[in-house]
């Protein structure tokens, strides 16, 4: 299902990067360690027809991915800005080909192109899930909850955000954090829709031990192994009933269309920080959805410009699970967007605004703020 109008050429005059510091509400854990500010970079598009936004989804340290923030701040600055303003009109389609000379840097390169397909949906008057290919008007929500200081403590939060209306629930878990802390959630509340993530926590030697999860009835298990461990995901699929996700593997259309030939995932996680774009997401998408294998869209702790995005992500018709598309309130007392991203039965509505359907909180943004540099032609 390829985007069926392209966006109109936009003319690049500036783009202005920011690092923010935006605090949690609580602190993430997970098997990388743990989190308490959010360090994430905010990309402007400045164009002939107005600006356009975009997330460069870094965490400060390279623990989940080989990206981290500075890096990004100085890859973006000396090499992928400078090649989209010297290339001056261009559409929004023809980012990821501009930038390909530079090797890797996906969620770079996907921050950038966002920011440019929000500047020319926003000319254009059309929202983003229109152009992506969305055909629902809202996305069932499911909640990421990181490991907790006990099996007790993860019920009365996942009880939280049960009560909160959230669908489905995710925990992470890590070895000698992944038994216990499973039964204690499915003891607790029943057949709820409940998955675990490993984040690469685990080697094909703890396949008994993940093979014991397999009892908890789970929507799937997201990422046992390292990400580069395709061929022994392949191997852990085969002895385990419990339906294996790839998440950090899948870091592009060929990528997801090797696990598929190896079959070393039923069910594929799609970012599109992680892929290197909105438009390679949506390529994994039809992939996926050609070959019967459900998607679902991951997050990573997205300011409301990424969290909106990713709702017209997951409206397209493959993204059959519920997604980590959460409410802003799940991360941020203050979000930087003029109307937080908010549940509503259950659900995160797709913006109808032009581009990315949000508008930004200036003060929000500017409080948040720690540097900022902007880039001319």
């Amino acid at each position: 299902m390829p985007i069926a109008r392209p966006a109109a050429p936009i003319a690049l005059e500036a783009v202005e990067l920011r690092v923010l510091h935006l605090p949690l509400v609580s602190p993430f854990t997970t098997s990388f360690g743990t989190e308490t500010v959010r360090e994430v970079i905010v990309v402007r598009a400045q164009t002939a027809g107005g600006d356009g936004w975009g997330e460069i989804v870094t965490q400060q340290a390279p623990l989940y991915s080989s990206e981290y923030t500075q890096g990004a701040w100085d890859v973006a600055q000396r090499y992928l800005v400078p090649a989209l303003l010297d290339a001056g009109t261009f559409a929004p389609e023809q980012v990821a080909g501009l930038l390909e000379p530079f090797i890797g840097h996906r969620m770079v390169k996907a921050g950038l192109e966002l920011a440019v397909l929000d500047a020319a949906l926003r000319a254009e008057g059309r929202p983003l899930g229109e152009y992506l290919g969305a055909t629902v008007d809202r996305v069932p929500s499911g909640v990421s909850v990181g490991i907790q200081r006990s099996p007790e403590a993860l019920v009365e939060t996942v009880g939280g955000y049960l009560d909160e209306g959230y669908v489905r629930i995710k925990i992470k878990i890590k070895p000698g954090r992944d038994i216990a802390d499973t039964a204690a959630v499915r003891d607790a509340f029943g057949a709820i829709p409940l998955q675990v993530d490993a984040n690469s926590a685990y080697t094909l030697a703890d396949a008994d031990i993940l093979a014991e999860l397999d009892r908890f009835d789970l929507l799937l298990i997201e990422q046992p192994l390292q990400e580069d461990d395709i061929v022994d995901h392949a191997t852990l699929a085969a002895r385990l009933r419990t339906p294996v996700c790839l998440d950090e593997s899948i870091v592009s259309d060929k990528a997801a269309a090797d696990a598929l030939a190896l079959r070393a995932a039923s069910v594929i996680n799609i970012k599109a920080g992680r892929v290197g774009g909105y438009l390679e997401a949506v390529r994994i998408h039809d992939r996926c959805r050609a070959a019967g294998t459900p998607v679902w869209c991951g997050g990573m702790l997205e300011t409301g410009i990424g969290r909106a995005a990713n709702a017209a992500l997951a409206a397209l018709p493959g993204f059959t699970l519920p997604g980590d598309v959460s409410a802003s309130g799940r991360f941020y007392t203050r979000d930087i967007v003029a109307e937080p991203i908010v549940l509503d039965d259950g659900h995160v509505r797709v913006p109808t605004g032009a581009g990315i359907g949000v508008e930004i909180d200036p003060v929000a943004l500017d409080d948040a703020t720690v540097e900022r540099v902007l880039l001319r032609r």
